[in-house]
């Protein structure tokens, strides 16, 4: 199928006109071809730069969303892990539950989120489960 061609007369500085009229001396080559191809390159090239210009914005806030979910889940881990950290050497070998234990199990409860509140102010500071949960010994 024929393809329809304008032509075109444009000026190149002589150093370029050299090189062109060398590399399409060559056999199977055209300036058209060559001139067809450099454009088309060209162009490709300035699309890429309006496409990075347009969602490059989007990307560097794509990859921030990230890094602050990471965080939060790195922050979140260490929560679980003081958690069972707590559960397991604070209440493991508790006796029934009276009156006296519920009361120093919720004591401990109550130490145990006011360290995650601090964690959470903090929010990059320590990891998780590095301070003391207060009255740890009490019993």
């Amino acid at each position: 199928m024929q393809t329809r061609k304008t032509r075109h007369q444009l000026y190149l500085p002589d150093h370029l006109s050299a090189r062109l009229d060398a590399l399409a001396a060559e056999p199977s080559n055209s300036k058209t071809a060559i001139m067809t191809e450099a454009l088309g390159t060209w162009f490709e090239r300035r699309e890429d730069v309006e496409a990075e210009r347009q969602f490059g914005k989007k990307l560097v806030q794509q990859a921030r969303a990230v890094e602050r979910i990471e965080r939060r889940l790195d922050y979140l881990t260490e929560v679980v892990g003081l958690f069972v950290r707590h559960q397991l050497t604070l209440t493991a070998h508790h006796p029934g539950f009276d009156a006296a234990t519920r009361k120093l199990g919720q004591a401990r409860y109550d130490a145990f989120v006011r360290l995650v509140a601090e964690q959470a102010a903090r929010s990059g500071g320590e990891k998780a489960g590095e301070g003391q949960i207060p009255g740890k010994g009490a019993k």
